[in-house]
């Protein structure tokens, strides 16, 4: 047992990164967001402020903040404050509706609950619809000018004040946030990460993903996904490199960004590359200080990614892989591997182990389709108050991630599919990922999303959803024969539907779980 004074001497958590990257480079530019401009010295400064309102507003070690906004400097400043308090940030998904903001607040016993002015709305229908009552503090995140409503507090008013917060010793394995799943599932999942869960899965990105202070890095994805805001918004700050900040991937706005600012890292899940290729300022657009490119969240198709090779050629890129219970990363597709080894998740990261294991939880060999289980300090505590859940989820003492993949001989990761969307067609198992690379092969495809519907006869049926690119022409027999020509006969899709867009959730996932309840018709008559 180490002494407290020890103990505070030797404390490494999220909240105390602001003030070391500031004693290193005070007056480097730290945030940008519009006209808004922090040095490093500036950022902890208005961290240090932020963190002294939360414990003049009663908020204790272990309280819950739940954040519903969109990207902005206040919402860098509030994940790093909150940590300096001690408080568990809960980010919330902006899309949500007020019953599934309501079911967070209730679920997370957030005590206070800051939203940006133009949420007010909805976060007022989802005050009124929880039921634990546990929100006691409201403050509002002004990024228009307009009136504070009775009973919220104006954030600036907090940023602006005196003080400095009273010290919290908080341990490596004190929870820092309370992620919650993306809400595929009916009823997402609280899943918290610690300061040890943060800062290992950092040390990872920076040497896996060849991350530096030099970095200039465009953050357009939503920051309450863990993806761009532990893989990249602190990463960079933890190395001090300089962030700016955008509201929203728009890729006209993106591209422009890229100029201005002189960008040299940028993040997106394929679906937003994929609407950056098809711009029409695309070829226009001055990306030459552009050097570092990273894809997550979905695959990449193998297609897509010998676009960007051609028309980026300056681009290094790296495939990240993982979910929210691991902080995110797991495995890192390295630039030297990217078109030897297309459509690879690429090896286990730095800090982490990674295996593929039967339905009995024993490893497999390579080439031997299996779940895609890890071992790792990046990985969650556990589910909030689901301890059934979070014992199923780690047993034999590996975190189950809930994906299928394998290994080949060098031991590169490739994901086959999520469990649930493998489709189950006469007996024989159709990964969706499969059919969908096949697709995108075909000519004229801008997008595809390929998932399963109920048949009569097959007990599931493979359908397709095909997006086609702009001024091309597709048919749904086009489609079926040209996946029929590269795939067995079973793994061909039985319906097409060709349509202008695919729903997506803000981090830029497809949401199969709509597309599937949107076309689940589409066997009805046979």
């Amino acid at each position: 047992m180490t002494s407290p004074l020890v103990d505070k001497a030797r404390q490494q958590t999220l909240g105390d990164l602001p003030r070391r990257t500031a004693g290193r480079s005070p007056d480097k530019l730290a945030v940008q967001d519009g006209d808004t401009r922090l040095t490093f010295a500036e950022l902890d400064a208005v961290v240090d402020r932020a963190a002294a309102a939360l414990h003049a507003h009663g908020l204790a070690a272990r309280d819950r903040l739940a954040l519903l906004c969109h990207n902005s400097w206040q919402y860098v400043v509030l994940n790093f404050a909150c940590a300096r308090a001690g408080v568990v940030l809960v980010p919330i998904n902006f899309m949500l509706g007020a019953e599934e903001i309501a079911y967070i607040l209730d679920h997370s016993g957030a005590e206070a609950f800051v939203v940006e002015d133009a949420l007010l709305p909805v976060a007022e229908q989802a005050l009124a619809a929880t039921t634990a009552g546990t929100v006691t503090t409201r403050a509002v995140v002004r990024l228009a000018d307009g009136e504070v409503p009775e009973g919220w507090h104006d954030l600036q008013d907090w940023l602006d004040r005196d003080g400095a917060p009273y010290p919290v010793l908080l341990e490596d394995d004190d929870p820092v946030r309370m992620m919650f799943t993306s809400g595929t599932e009916s009823r997402p999942k609280g899943a918290l990460l610690s300061s040890r869960s943060l800062m290992w899965q950092y040390v990872s990105c920076v040497v896996d993903g060849q991350m530096s202070a030099d970095d200039v890095e465009l953050h357009t994805m939503p920051l309450y996904h863990c993806a761009q805001l532990d893989c990249f918004l602190g990463v960079d700050v933890y190395l001090g490199a300089t962030s700016i900040i955008l509201p929203a991937p728009e890729p006209g706005a993106i591209l422009r960004a890229i100029e201005e600012h002189r960008v040299t890292k940028f993040f997106a899940p394929p679906t937003i590359w994929i609407g950056l290729l098809r711009h029409p300022d695309f070829d226009t657009a001055d990306l030459s200080s552009l050097r570092k490119g990273y894809y997550g969240a979905s695959p990449m198709p193998v297609a897509v990614l010998e676009e960007m090779s051609r028309r980026l050629p300056d681009v290094d890129l790296w495939n990240f892989y993982g979910q929210t219970e691991m902080a995110p990363l797991a495995t890192i597709l390295g630039p030297d591997e990217q078109l030897a080894f297309p459509g690879s998740a690429g090896r286990a990261s730095l800090n982490v182990e990674t295996r593929i294991v039967d339905d009995r939880d024993e490893p497999v060999p390579a080439g031997t389709v299996g779940e895609i289980v890890h071992r790792s300090p990046h990985a969650t505590l556990g589910y909030y108050l689901d301890p059934e859940k979070t014992t199923e989820a780690f047993r034999g003492g590996w975190f189950h991630s809930g994906d299928l993949g394998y290994l080949d001989d060098g031991g590169r990761l490739y994901v086959v599919d999520r469990k649930k969307d493998m489709i189950k067609s006469g007996g024989e198992n159709v990964a969706s990922r499969e059919v969908e690379e096949a697709i995108y092969q075909l000519e004229g495809v801008a997008e595809v999303a390929v998932f399963g519907v109920d048949h009569p006869r097959w007990v599931e049926a493979v359908a397709a959803v095909v997006v086609p690119k702009e001024g091309a022409s597709l048919t749904p027999e086009a489609v079926v024969e040209h996946t029929r020509s590269v795939l067995a006969g079973f793994k061909t899709p039985k319906y097409v539907v060709v349509a202008g867009a695919l729903p997506k959730n803000p981090s830029g996932k497809i949401l199969k779980r709509q597309l599937r309840e949107e076309h689940a018709d589409l066997a009805a008559g046979e």
